[in-house]
């Protein structure tokens, strides 16, 4: 609306209409597209997000999963059709890969392209390639997952802690300036006179 107010404004007549109507259009193409992109962009994070909140819980039905005597490829089917979600997903794709023959190191090296699903999907891959029991490996690694959680809460409730601090001081500067300093100051500037 902008574009096409000022290309009337400005050109005014017949050419300004059609050029503050093209112009207009173009606007409105150019921030439609940036919102989309913007919001596939904000889903996948947000999906990473949540997968990454059920790890641990993961690691755990996992854990208790393998030590009843269930396969990787078993275990993962079945918690990641208990867990559910974008994390329940990728380990029932995982399952299936695995079930129709795919190779268990290329399988949990497509599981663990993030960040925090590289050291789970190391202990499955190796359960799986070796036949090494997992079990210890796997339930040390959800504790560690879950200890970086806390202390990643932790870290957040201290910087809102921080962040609260600028607003407060600015409600309750002032007014200790105008209820506590200004009348011992106006109290001096009184007998000075």
């Amino acid at each position: 609306m902008g574009a096409a107010a000022f290309a009337v404004v400005m050109l005014g007549g017949v050419w300004g209409w059609f050029l503050g109507a093209v112009g207009a259009y173009a606007a409105w193409r150019w921030l439609r597209g940036r919102t989309a992109e913007r919001g596939r962009g904000g889903e996948a994070a947000a999906e990473a997000r949540v997968a990454e909140a059920q790890l641990p819980l993961t690691a755990d039905l996992m854990a208790a999963c393998l030590a009843a005597g269930a396969g990787p490829g078993q275990a993962a089917e079945a918690v990641g059709r208990s867990v559910g979600g974008p994390l329940g997903t990728r380990l029932t794709r995982a399952a299936t890969e695995l079930r129709l023959g795919g190779e268990p190191e290329a399988v949990w090296g497509r599981f663990g392209a993030q960040p925090w699903s590289a050291g789970f999907a190391r202990c499955l891959e190796r359960a799986g390639t070796t036949g090494a029991p997992a079990v210890e490996t796997v339930t040390r690694l959800a504790d560690e997952l879950r200890r970086q959680q806390a202390r990643q809460a932790i870290g957040r409730a201290r910087r809102a802690s921080v962040l609260v601090t600028g607003p407060l001081g600015l409600c309750f500067l002032p007014a200790f300036l105008v209820v506590g300093v200004a009348p011992v100051v106006l109290g001096l500037a009184r007998s000075l006179w």
